[in-house]
């Protein structure tokens, strides 16, 4: 194997807030030769995903923190260049979490084979990916059933975007909330959300009950704040709420208080169930078929934001906490193995 320098992307401070570059550093490294059961891979996509703020708070969770100094890690589509490991061979099209990088050497047992037929690959990462896994493995734990109002927060995100097409796909009313004039449109006449709204153009309660004034039965979150506390409002009885994430807070130095309406779970006998989508690796061959096969249909679109290059990556990350993406956000890496 010849030398390879590959550059990656390091934690270098703790940010205290909303992260900013300083707390980045893209660095180079030079890759020793493989051993035996090793693979070396070249990253063609890079997964950005909001969950990342959260490792780079030095606390304990359900995921150990980034360590400083140390290179960051997500989710990755990769191709394999060179391989001492009988399970791969170069060319092979690998998914991984050695993202943040250009190169990486890796055991075969840390890679798992994803098919080339599937394009763009980015979709490995997308709908087909832990971000689909989410949206679907959330639907599952509330039982999501034909007829029901749903209303999901962050309805242009990568996860939610996908949720809301499920959730209609299973003859659903489906509620979006988003940040823009433009991503609102994109629910409407891409997704075919039944009603979308702009979160920021008015309260979300108020928002939300225009949209659907006889309440909701299920609420997907990714928000938390205030659309948390909105959809408390407009559950009906035996309401049940799915917790999958809580961008408006990830950037909080202290955390803030709960609902003011919490006390409705008591009174409605509301149901709240937070999910940790790793949980649920074991069902991803069934997720892939049901998921894949509406893609393959055409019943289901998915959205990108594409970026251009590792040194894009760190202002991609920041750009998710100002809503920059529609869909999934992901870095696109080119050019032949150095």
């Amino acid at each position: 194997m010849s030398k390879i320098v590959s550059r990656e992307i390091r934690l270098v401070s703790r940010p205290k807030g909303i992260p900013t570059a300083v707390n980045f550093a893209l660095a180079p490294i030079e890759l020793g030769p493989l051993q035996a059961q090793e693979v070396l891979v070249r990253n063609r996509f890079l997964s950005v995903d909001p969950y990342m703020r959260g490792r780079m708070n030095d606390r304990k969770s359900y995921i150990p923190p980034f360590e400083l100094g140390k290179p960051l890690t997500g989710g990755a589509i990769g191709e394999v260049i060179e391989s001492r490991a009988e399970q791969f061979k170069p060319g092979d099209v690998v998914a991984s979490n050695f993202g943040w990088r250009e190169h990486f050497i890796a055991s075969a047992h840390e890679l798992r084979p994803v098919s080339r037929e599937v394009q763009p690959l980015s979709l490995h990462l997308g709908v087909l990916g832990l971000t689909g896994l989410t949206a679907w493995v959330g639907l599952n734990l509330v039982e999501l059933k034909a007829g029901e109002t749903i209303f999901i927060s962050g309805a242009a995100g990568a996860v939610g975007s996908v949720a809301g097409q499920l959730a209609k796909l299973r003859g659903c009313r489906v509620i979006g909330s988003a940040g823009s004039p433009e991503k609102v449109k994109f629910l409407r006449e891409d997704c075919g959300f039944d009603v979308a709204f702009d979160y920021k153009a008015g309260p979300v309660l108020e928002q939300l009950k225009l949209g659907a004034p006889e309440g909701i039965d299920v609420y997907f979150d990714n928000v938390g704040g205030e659309s948390l506390e909105a959809a408390l409002s407009a559950l009906r009885e035996h309401g049940r709420i799915a917790a999958c994430g809580a961008i408006s807070v990830y950037n909080e130095e202290k955390p803030p208080p709960g609902p003011s309406n919490l006390f409705n779970m008591i009174t409605k006998r509301l149901t709240m169930k937070g999910f940790i989508v790793r949980d649920w690796l074991e069902r991803q061959q069934e997720f892939e078929k049901e998921v894949g096969g509406y893609l393959r249909a055409g019943q289901l679109k998915s959205k990108e934001t594409i970026v251009d290059g590792l040194d894009q990556a760190v202002s991609a990350f920041l750009g998710l906490f100002e809503g920059k993406n529609v869909g999934k956000m992901v870095i696109k890496l080119s050019g032949p193995a150095r």
